[in-house]
């Protein structure tokens, strides 16, 4: 066995798929469910099940949490006593906002552990695989610790001190992956309008978008810069090109729910003078008060 203790809180999808990572590298793996059969599959492949949170607190000096939200995360700790979790360190993988991730990290603070947030990047059955990667802030010493335990996981992606920072990015990435699949589906949508096999467009699309990937670096810069250009192909050029995208798809009986945000987005920063400019003009608009991060 590994001489490193750990212990799994929440026995979900996620937190059985990091609980069987640990167990497969020879780890003493200690678990706790609030639903206590799904930790039976666990035991029978080595690990120690908690019949109460107590127990699984004292088995381990780390404690990983997956569970469903944070206020889930607050029913099963805020109940302790004070200073229940000094001296442990407390990474905590649950999807959650950086808000969230602040007010629960000053939680822990005063519990007197050293908190971690996490934001795994993958689904349930890639922990563990070389593509996974996880991200992870706070402060920095503690989690060096146990970096090298926590790379079980996948490769692990340390984004800065503040504890908000995992989340954020969580939600960034998140965003990028969920635009891009709305835009798909969206051309699915169009191409089985007229009942040509998706498939068939799926190369074309994807060249496309393989394009304008690279141009994500020089967009970042641009932005970070507030530096922005004036190309050929500019913001009033692609709201024209969306509102013939959403014309084209009312006449194939297409909804336009998808793209009509995009639209109005470019279509605004065309009205307020940044139709010559390039995309990267846009995002001072999309703050609550229109004023640029």
């Amino acid at each position: 066995m590994n001489n490193i203790n750990i212990t799994i809180i929440g026995l979900g999808a996620m937190g059985t798929a990091v609980a069987k990572a640990f167990l497969e590298k020879d780890f003493t793996v200690t678990v706790w469910s609030r639903s206590p059969q799904k930790a039976q599959p666990l035991v029978a492949q080595g690990a120690r099940h908690a019949e109460v949170i107590d127990e699984a607190l004292e088995a381990s000096p780390l404690l990983l949490i997956s569970v469903l939200d944070y206020p889930a995360v607050d029913d099963i700790f805020r109940p302790m006593s004070k200073g229940r979790l000094a001296g442990k360190t407390v990474v905590n993988l649950t999807n959650g906002t950086p808000e969230e991730a602040r007010k629960m990290a000053a939680w822990a603070d005063a519990q007197g552990a050293d908190y971690i947030d996490g934001g795994i990047m993958v689904t349930p059955e890639l922990i563990g695989q070389p593509e996974a990667f996880v991200l992870y802030s706070g402060a920095e010493d503690s989690f060096r610790a146990v970096e090298s335990t926590l790379s079980i996981l996948g490769n692990p992606a340390y984004v800065g001190e503040d504890p908000a920072f995992a989340p954020l990015y969580d939600l960034s990435l998140l965003s990028a992956m969920f635009g891009m699949f709305g835009g798909y589906l969206h051309a699915a949508a169009l191409l089985r309008s007229e009942k040509i096999p998706v498939f068939e467009g799926v190369p074309m699309i994807m060249a496309l978008l393989k394009a304008m990937i690279e141009l994500f670096p020089e967009i970042a810069r641009e932005i970070d810069n507030r530096e922005y250009p004036t190309p050929s192909s500019n913001n009033a050029m692609m709201a024209t090109a969306l509102r013939k995208v959403l014309d084209g798809s009312r006449e194939q009986g297409v909804r336009g729910a998808l793209m009509e945000p995009v639209w109005q987005l470019f279509h605004q920063g065309t009205q307020s003078g940044q139709g010559e400019r390039d995309i990267s003009a846009l995002v001072p608009l999309l703050f609550a008060a229109h004023s640029e991060g």
